[in-house]
């Protein structure tokens, strides 16, 4: 796929930092983290708590992302609801190795993980 094959994805558009950009604004955490293949908006993805790359995509009409997660290189398309293909976007294509999963460590609650459930209501 070239870069100007779809119209969802600037390979050129940076990532926006190394975390979700409204976590770290809101002191929150994520889980696992999500690019916006149109605009290199990194947000947490939907088992984190505040689903921020899903909301992104919905404020915005940026329908793709990637994957941030080190060793992971694919692509959802929210529009299709599956996934789809993508060019190699611009550098960094992840987060730090050294970045714990779930983070940041600083601000991860002992509790995450019954919080994450309690929003799921399987608590």
């Amino acid at each position: 796929m070239n870069d100007n094959s779809h119209p969802d994805i600037d390979a050129t558009a940076p990532p926006s930092g190394t975390g979700c950009v409204d976590c770290d604004r809101e002191s929150s955490w994520w889980v696992h983290l999500r690019r916006c293949a149109k605009c290199g908006h990194i947000g947490c993805c939907d088992e984190s708590l505040n689903q921020h790359a899903t909301k992104h995509a919905a404020a915005t009409g940026h329908a793709v992302i990637q994957s941030f997660e080190p060793g992971e290189d694919w692509f959802w398309d929210y529009r299709a609801n599956d996934y789809t293909d993508g060019p190699r976007l611009a550098p960094p294509e992840s987060h730090p190795h050294t970045q714990t999963v779930p983070g940041p460590a600083d601000r991860l609650p002992r509790n995450w993980r019954a919080l994450l459930e309690e929003r799921e209501g399987l608590i």
